[in-house]
């Protein structure tokens, strides 16, 4: 048996049109899929996703289709799904590495990229480092380097919205509109990170939220700003292709529960009925030892 998990990510720092397509920067967060890949029969409720990563992991090791009938995917995960919080991602990586292990290999990041995006486009969490990533191509992928740690009041919404019918939607001309801002988003991003500034991340997920409005617009976006704002916090990020929302900050210097207050107070929690408390964390997928 090999076990392995992957981060979920609270949306994206930064989604949009920069270097020429349009690419992410996922910001994952300690909320994680943990995938069990044995010997044994599939079970019969078994993800369809997890099933066609495994298949896709024997075929690109040489491996007959047949294998797969030889071995069970358990996936072991609370992420909320179709909210962009990158759950399939997590499920996808998280077997495709755990499927490698079990049979004796290994997959480097680049090759882990290409197999997750031939299933769907892909969120960067699977990297070690906040990458900038051709999400559906992975024709690039720049790691920003170590960056600043901060916390995230995740703001879930009931709304669903799967990644494919956000793909699905005509974006080109509104990304390209917003192209010299996420230029200006990414440079921010970089000099955080160079910098181990938390403020400057949240400048750039800012810029990137404000730019996302015109595609998949937030409800009550300009009361959610206003206080981050008044509350000093380091900034907002978003889901570009979900309903999920985060407001960025360090659990230890500003006041959460006041934070919990005011949204109830603003009735942004009618909104965002469920918030959660989490950290910004390392990507990258883990096997258990």
């Amino acid at each position: 048996m090999s076990v392995a998990r992957c981060p979920g990510s609270c949306g994206e720092i930064i989604q949009g049109w920069i270097l020429g397509s349009e690419k992410l920067i996922s910001c994952p967060i300690d909320w994680y899929s943990t995938v069990e890949v044995r010997d044994g029969s599939p079970l019969a409720n078994e993800r369809p996703l997890t099933r066609a990563t495994l298949e896709t992991v024997l075929a690109h090791f040489g491996y007959p289709a047949a294998l797969s009938q030889t071995l069970r995917v358990e996936v072991h995960s609370t992420i909320p799904i179709a909210k962009g919080m990158a759950s399939s991602t997590a499920d996808i990586a998280a077997t495709a590495v755990a499927t490698a292990h079990h049979l004796g290999h290994r997959l480097d990041e680049a090759e882990l990229a290409a197999l997750c995006v031939s299933l769907e486009p892909t969120d960067s969490t699977l990297f070690d480092q906040l990458t900038l990533f051709d999400h559906q191509q992975a024709c690039t992928r720049i790691a920003c380097g170590p960056s600043p740690e901060f916390d995230l009041l995740v703001l879930e919404s009931p709304v669903i919205l799967r990644t494919a019918d956000y793909h699905r939607l005509p974006r080109e001309a509104a990304l390209q509109a917003s192209a010299a801002r996420l230029h200006q988003a990414w440079e921010k991003v970089q000099a955080g990170c160079a910098s181990n500034s938390p403020e400057r991340l949240g400048e750039a997920a800012t810029i990137s939220a404000i730019a996302s409005q015109a595609l998949l617009p937030k409800p009550e976006f300009a009361t959610l700003l206003s206080l981050v704002e008044s509350c000093g916090l380091y900034g907002i990020n978003v889901a570009h292709s979900g309903s999920v929302v985060g407001l960025m900050l360090d659990r230890h210097r500003h006041d959460v529960e006041y934070l919990r207050w005011a949204l109830a107070q603003q009735k942004l929690s009618d909104c965002w009925p469920k918030q959660h408390l989490v950290s910004k964390v390392s990507g990258g997928v883990q096997l258990s030892t």
